[in-house]
């Protein structure tokens, strides 16, 4: 039996279904997961399918989350999309359910849920959700759709990374033949608010390049502040940095309340996946997410950068 059809199969036994995905969710963290649920509200009309976690202003128009109380969780389904290992799972409930299924697209380092599909040549989770419904003959209707192709969108930076295959574009043609606006899509992913607009200048004007070609960006409280933005809103600046020639590695590291550091990395070739575990974090080889507790760590982390840069030779 295919993973396709293990799943289908665990599907069908309840008739009640939770979705999850990852904190600080994206597109795809949205797209997938609100992407399935709308697949298996409209092919299972008798089933209840919810989907829960955060609600972020900037992603409603992609769907809302719903709120609901412990008791659902009772004799439950918990699916779990686009979130590489338990601790990144929004709302802790998932495990109260009956069962647990993993759908994701990273590397798989914690194989939770039973089946567990992992598919890291996938583009994104979204790309997953649609080769689910082509296995299994699940109708994709065009709400659903344009989820999907949201979720796509988002996570390819608009087919420009490496993980854009044929097969994607496949996938992407087949969600456009739908009726929702894509392109109306592709430019709500492109555009920027104004204050995030003056930050993307401050990044510009005050980025560090070193020799080797490891770029990074230091966005403290007072810089936060300075342009009223939160972690979140920084988002839409991270692949600036890539635009610039030379460029073949880099970080965003954006300080939080506490005085922490989130990074996120990014990288044109060389892998940084290994590095962003080094400060609790992971991802994939070209695109990763880490910690740190405070600034004392940025010098070191910055050399270990530069070594990564300095040891690629390839073009970028």
């Amino acid at each position: 039996m295919s993973i396709e059809q293990e799943i289908l199969e665990k599907i069908k036994k309840f008739d009640k279904i939770i979705i999850h995905r990852h904190q600080r969710p994206d597109p795809d963290a949205y797209g997938s997961q609100c992407g399935l649920a709308t697949i298996l509200r409209d092919n299972f009309p008798g089933k209840k399918i919810y989907q829960v976690g955060e609600s972020v202003k900037g992603l409603s128009w992609i769907s809302e989350p719903e709120e609901i109380e412990d008791e659902v969780y009772s004799d439950a389904l918990v699916i779990v999309t686009d979130t590489a290992n338990q601790p990144r799972v929004d709302d802790k409930r998932y495990i109260n359910g009956k069962a647990l299924i993993k759908i994701d697209h990273h590397p798989n380092e914690d194989p939770y849920g039973s089946p567990c599909w992992v598919n890291t040549q996938a583009s994104s989770c979204s790309e997953i959700i649609v080769d689910f419904a082509n296995a299994t003959n699940l109708k994709i209707t065009d709400n659903a759709a344009r989820m999907l192709y949201a979720g796509i969108v988002g996570d390819t930076g608009r087919f420009m990374y490496d993980a854009t295959s044929a097969h994607t574009l496949k996938v992407a043609s087949q969600l456009i033949q739908h009726d929702f606006d894509a392109a109306k899509i592709n430019r709500r992913l492109d555009s920027i608010e104004f204050p995030v607009a003056k930050l993307a200048a401050y990044v510009y004007e005050h980025m560090e390049l070193t020799v080797n070609g490891a770029a990074y960006i230091i966005l403290n409280n007072e810089v936060m502040q300075q342009f009223d933005l939160k972690d979140a809103s920084t988002a839409p600046i991270v692949p600036l940095i890539g635009k610039v020639v030379g460029v073949k590695c880099w970080t965003v590291l954006v300080q939080q309340k506490d005085g922490s550091y989130r990074l996120r990395i990014r990288s044109k070739a060389p892998v940084i996946n290994e590095l962003a575990k080094e400060y609790g974090g992971g991802g994939h080889p070209l695109a990763s997410g880490a910690f740190m507790p405070d600034g004392q760590q940025i010098p070191d982390y910055i050399k270990k950068l530069d070594a990564i840069a300095a040891s690629y030779t390839g073009e970028e």
